[in-house]
């Protein structure tokens, strides 16, 4: 049975919360009084589904089912999580919460996204305000991992900690504020960023783009990867943060910045400012925007998910429990003879894709050449074996390019064995999109040792698997274009 979330409010901010659940296998029931809810969470989640399952190498779970519900006691009955996202008005928070805790289960996690009200000052007057905590998270919510969980004294630490579980579960992760303050954490580094800004703007020293511009090819790019303390450290050198903090502390006696002073927001400096943004993305819708900022923190991420480092470690630790959970960890000897053996299914990234809107010719060889690794894993030439000294090389590749597909769709890799005796390995892939062909695959792979490098028989045991699948295969249906050539049919 699946579990429910229920969302309360569907901004921009609960419209992403939904994408996140919605596609990591959870229904989804939203309340939202405005008419053009269904609408925009529509749009929201569009981008999530052509992004988020493109971090990851493994499948995520089936997609929930959505729903828009017209009163709140709908809504929030059944749901395991309440995510609250009304706009930043206490009264109206307090009076959401009363009503939610009249039909909710007390054992539900009840978050709220403020990005600005305490805990505590959510919790009063609520019914049970043990329940209530905040879970602040970070847009877009589908794909960034920070969730500023912020209890009280009073909140029950085994709803938190199941919420903590959660929120892990579904590839993010729970910073959990050690006391409740203003605006938490991470929004108080953008408080103090942006106040600075608005001085710069207002003494006409710099214009929003060109402080973006200091941000994004600058220290922006630093943070993302090592935060703040971990990039000074490295700023001090062999001797560390100590150097740093010796050679750059006095410099904060000095007058560089205007923290404790904001500018007066007079009309003519948010017109200054809305000018000058308007003539540095104005050129841009905000969807085009929204997918502008996707491509770039997908590419960032999968960067990162490669070195093992900051977010990407996340995510490559959610990809090995979506890898278990898809049934994709098998042992050896699960050969799958009974038909063709799928090799591949996963989403197709956004940095796969070209200047075309599709998938990159070259990115359907890497697919294919991930699909022959599975199969290697199938027969036995896994980790362990290639450490022992032996391995397959390929020899010759022949790809056809039937159809084209987008970001975000899920494809699927079936593999048929058409030769697997001596040293030799020939394999024929076929790539899905359902039951759509996109392309097919044709490989000749060589055993070798990679002591001598040079051609070499495979352990009996691989030799055995793989005549095994290819016997089977071969009381099946020719693959249509196995051994076809270039140009002829």
């Amino acid at each position: 049975m699946k579990q429910v979330a229920a969302i309360i409010g569907g901004g921009v901010i609960g419209g992403g919360w939904a994408a996140r659940f919605l596609l990591n296998g959870w229904d989804v029931c939203v309340f939202d009084p405005d008419p053009e809810a269904e609408r925009k969470i529509g749009e929201v989640l569009a981008n999530a589904r052509r992004s988020l399952p493109g971090l990851y190498e493994a499948p995520l779970p089936a997609e929930g089912r959505l729903s828009f519900h017209s009163e709140i006691s709908e809504a929030v009955t059944g749901a395991a999580w309440i995510q609250e996202s009304v706009p930043e008005q206490l009264a109206m928070k307090q009076k959401v919460y009363r009503a939610i805790q009249a039909h909710c289960d007390p054992a539900a996690v009840l978050g709220s996204s403020t990005s600005g009200f305490k805990p505590s000052e959510l919790q009063e007057a609520a019914l049970r305000p043990a329940q209530i905590m905040v879970c602040h998270p970070f847009n877009p919510v589908y794909l960034l991992p920070l969730i500023e969980v912020v209890p009280t004294g009073q909140s029950d630490l085994a709803i938190v900690e199941r919420a903590e579980d959660i929120l892990r579960q579904m590839g993010m992760y729970p910073l959990r504020v050690r006391k409740e303050i203003d605006a938490h954490i991470a929004d108080r580094f953008l408080e103090a960023v942006w106040r600075e800004a608005l001085w710069l703007i207002k003494d006409g020293i710099a214009t929003t783009e060109e402080i973006d511009n200091a941000i994004r090819y600058g220290f922006g790019i630093r943070w993302a990867q090592m935060g703040l303390f971990e990039t000074y450290r490295v700023a001090g050198g062999e001797a560390g943060m100590r150097h740093f903090m010796a050679q750059f502390g006095p410099a904060l006696k000095w007058p560089w910045t205007k923290l404790m002073d904001v500018p007066e927001l007079t009309d003519d400096l948010v017109g200054m400012i809305s000018d000058q943004s308007d003539a540095q993305s104005g050129m841009h819708s905000i969807r085009e925007l929204e997918r502008i900022r996707d491509n770039n923190l997908v590419g960032m991420m999968r960067a990162l998910k490669a070195q093992n480092w900051g977010a990407g470690a996340l995510l490559k630790d959610q990809d090995q429990q979506l890898s278990a959970q898809a049934g994709m960890v098998r042992q050896v000897v699960d050969l799958q003879v009974g038909g063709l053996t799928e090799t591949l299914r996963r989403a197709v990234p956004l940095d796969w894709t070209d200047y075309n809107g599709h998938m990159n010719e070259a990115r359907y060889l890497q697919a294919f050449g991930d699909a022959t690794d599975r199969f290697m894993e199938i027969v036995g030439c896994d980790a362990v074996y290639i450490a022992s000294g032996g391995s397959y090389f390929t020899a010759e590749t022949h790809i056809r390019h039937i159809d084209e597909v987008h970001a975000g769709k899920v494809i699927r890799v079936e593999t048929y064995c058409a030769e697997g005796a001596g040293k030799k390995m020939h394999l024929f892939h076929q790539m899905f999109e359902g039951d759509r062909l996109l392309a097919t695959g044709e490989h000749m792979l060589i055993h070798v040792s990679l002591e001598t490098r040079k051609s070499s028989m495979p352990s009996a045991q691989i030799a055995e698997n793989l005549e095994r699948i290819a016997t089977a295969h071969r009381t099946l249906a020719l693959p249509e274009g196995l051994g076809r050539s270039v140009g002829r049919k």
